[in-house]
């Protein structure tokens, strides 16, 4: 597999690659003399939705922000179809600077940092739509993996109340500008890499989509207290410190109202059940390790006592 996609990108690409290494289902190391490369293979979303993609990382690459630039075909294609096992798109990407973080390094400065390139991913994203307008890139309730309802389990209930009126109320919301547009969307602490002078590299916008630009505050705040919190001290506490950490950075670079912070604790609501309804679409039921049962039967439980991850009143 690594040796016939080596092949192909080597007569695809203006590149010399060397050895291919598989780092996920979807993502390969490709190293050359010249440094490394990463070959992103799938058709996890359609031809038109990577192309658009490309274009905003591009374009935020070519304002000064920190993503990681694709690479160009002989075609002068940024996303190829090539065929492997099938036929799939394939991107290929320059290596991001920086490095993942360890759990104690993500100290408040740190997250202020995050929170302020979020801020200005957003400012660029808002740019970008005013350039060009999005047509591909779906909005967030579309996408497949927010239909809760076709994947918690009809016996729960109670979650899928919950999932319901989570949903429900997001959808109430208004939309503007100002509030919504073309985001990130998987902003979890892994998605983040740094390098020694603090500056920040985002990666892995392949679940970008049209979404409140709260959400994008929602998720490394739910991934901070998912992985960052090494105990020693008071959760909640923890939490608050973070949030106002990510809030205070990001509004050096862009506006958020009041109306949207307040409605932080209901996306980290959405993103909590979007990880729950995940394992149920994609692990399977009948082969689940026993760290897979624990986890689910945490979710579950977390989600079922409405705890709130900011309040420990709730």
């Amino acid at each position: 597999m690594e040796q016939k996609l080596r092949g192909l990108l080597n007569n695809l690409y203006p590149v010399d690659i060397i050895k291919v290494e598989s780092v996920t289902n979807e993502m390969y190391l490709c190293k050359t003399e010249q440094g490394d490369y990463y070959a992103r293979v799938t058709n996890y979303k359609s031809e038109e939705e990577q192309v658009e993609e490309v274009q905003y990382t591009n374009f935020l690459y070519e304002e000064g922000f920190g993503v990681a630039p694709t690479i160009s075909s002989f075609n002068g294609k940024a996303v190829e179809k090539i065929t492997l096992d099938d036929d799939v798109l394939t991107v290929l990407y320059r290596s991001a600077p920086g490095v993942h973080l360890q759990r104690n390094e993500w100290n408040a400065s740190v997250l202020k940092e995050l929170g302020r390139q979020i801020g200005k991913l957003h400012r660029l994203s808002k740019k970008f739509e005013e350039m060009h307008p999005v047509t591909y890139i779906k909005d967030w309730h579309e996408n497949e993996e927010y239909a809760f309802l076709d994947y918690v389990p009809k016996e729960e209930t109670a979650i899928r109340w919950i999932a319901q009126d989570i949903l429900s109320a997001i959808r109430k919301l208004p939309r503007n500008h100002i509030d919504f547009g073309l985001l990130h969307g998987d902003l979890c602490l892994e998605n983040a890499l740094f390098d020694r002078e603090s500056n920040v590299t985002m990666i892995d916008f392949q679940d970008c989509e049209k979404h409140y630009y709260i959400y994008d505050l929602a998720v490394p705040i739910y991934s901070a207290l998912e992985y960052s919190f090494v105990g020693g001290g008071n959760i909640v506490e923890y939490g608050r410190d973070i949030t106002k950490a990510i809030l205070d950075g990001y509004q050096e670079e862009n506006d958020l109202s009041e109306e949207m912070v307040d409605q932080l604790p209901l996306f980290l609501k959405l993103k909590e059940v979007f990880e729950y309804s995940l394992m149920h679409m994609y692990w399977d039921k009948e082969m689940l390790t026993e760290n897979q049962i624990r986890l689910m039967n945490n979710f579950r439980v977390r989600i079922e006592r409405n705890h709130s991850l900011l309040n420990a009143d709730c």
